[in-house]
């Protein structure tokens, strides 16, 4: 029996993340400790509320009283780390928020982790984090788990903060911990402040997309269903110390994912061809905009045996259906704070 902690078990990947674990391993106590900021939603855990392996715990990283205080009660052997703030537009307006949940709120876990476990048998700390910490690549080339970091927004430099103290704690302490550093998300339950699902919710309701720059920028995308795999693999498999790559296998510039999004919209709900395109309107840059992430995710195909298991159109009109059969989940989410504020913004 493993009592796993999944921090920011609410929010997108981390829902996913704990409906996996608490469906696929019932002889698990499974731990869901959320925030329920703005990207929290336990809408998004409906079907395993009241299950028997499953508790829900809504509490703050950044406390860490109240962390050490949790790790005491209930004797958390394992933790799978999701919390985080995740937006780089959030980030370049206020970078402190970042250092905070990203930084000191990973220490608190690791400082938690290291007073309360006894010894370090058949414990992991499994920290997950992104490829943005690697910087920016030319036209060529894949980021690998040996490529040097270089971050480039205050997002991805607290998220690389971070990945130094994991290892850190390692190096110094002897805590057991593995990192995954992944490409770009998506899939059922994202918050709309990110590409795919805000451009889904702006035809909907027929509202401008707005592209950075020339919109040539190029991303690895990445099926939230198969990182959640991805993640249950290296947890359950992966070697102890090591990092592992994950990504989709699918670059795609911004400017033809969004032709392919609008193409499919249209398609979907009864529009004329180019409806939805014609939405699209470029917008002023995002400072220290990286050009192109690409990961390869050879090590963990190679160690581990995992793949992505659908292609980016398939996952693509997947997400779709899954939004255009949830308004009320949409209508909920895009309520208050977020129509005025992130209505602009994407990631």
């Amino acid at each position: 029996m493993k009592r796993i902690l999944i921090t920011g078990g609410a929010g997108f990947i981390g829902s996913h993340v704990v409906r996996l674990f608490v469906k696929e391993y019932p002889e698990y106590e499974i731990f869901n400790l959320d925030l329920l900021t703005y990207a929290g939603n336990l809408e998004n855990l409906r079907d395993v509320e009241l299950e028997d392996n499953y508790t829900f715990l809504k509490a703050d990283i950044n406390n860490a009283e109240e962390i050490e205080t949790l790790f005491e009660k209930y004797k958390f052997d394992n933790v799978i780390h999701l919390a985080a703030e995740s937006h780089v537009d959030r980030s370049i307006n206020d970078p402190l928020i970042f250092v905070k949940t990203n930084i000191i709120g990973t220490l608190n876990l690791l400082n938690a982790a290291r007073k309360y476990w006894d010894n370090f048998t058949n414990k992991v700390f499994y920290h997950i984090s992104t490829d943005e910490v690697y910087g920016t690549l030319g036209d060529d080339g894949l980021f690998t788990e040996n490529t040097p970091y270089d971050p480039n927004s205050p997002y991805s430099a607290s998220k690389a903060g971070s990945d130094h103290f994991v290892r850190a704690y390692g190096e110094t302490y002897g805590l057991p911990y593995i990192i995954s550093n992944c490409s770009n998300n998506y899939g059922p339950n994202q918050f709309p402040e990110k590409l795919i699902p805000l451009f889904i919710n702006n035809i909907l309701n027929k509202k401008e997309l707005p592209v950075y720059g020339d919109g040539k920028y190029t991303r690895d995308w990445l099926f939230v269903k198969d990182h959640a795999a991805a993640i249950d693999l290296a947890f359950h498999q992966g070697r102890i110390k090591e990092t592992y790559n994950i990504g989709g296998f699918n670059e795609w510039q911004n400017i033809d994912l969004i032709h392919i999004l609008c193409k499919l919209m249209d398609i979907k709900l009864g529009r004329n061809e180019g409806d939805s395109a014609k939405l699209i309107t470029y917008v002023k840059d995002r400072p220290g905009h990286d050009k192109r992430y690409a990961i390869d995710a050879d090590k963990i195909n190679n160690e581990l045996g995992w793949k992505p298991s659908v292609t980016f159109e398939e996952g693509l009109e997947k997400t779709i259906n899954w939004y255009l059969s949830n308004h009320k989940w949409l209508q909920n989410v895009t309520s208050g704070v977020y129509q005025g504020y992130y209505s602009k913004q994407y990631n």
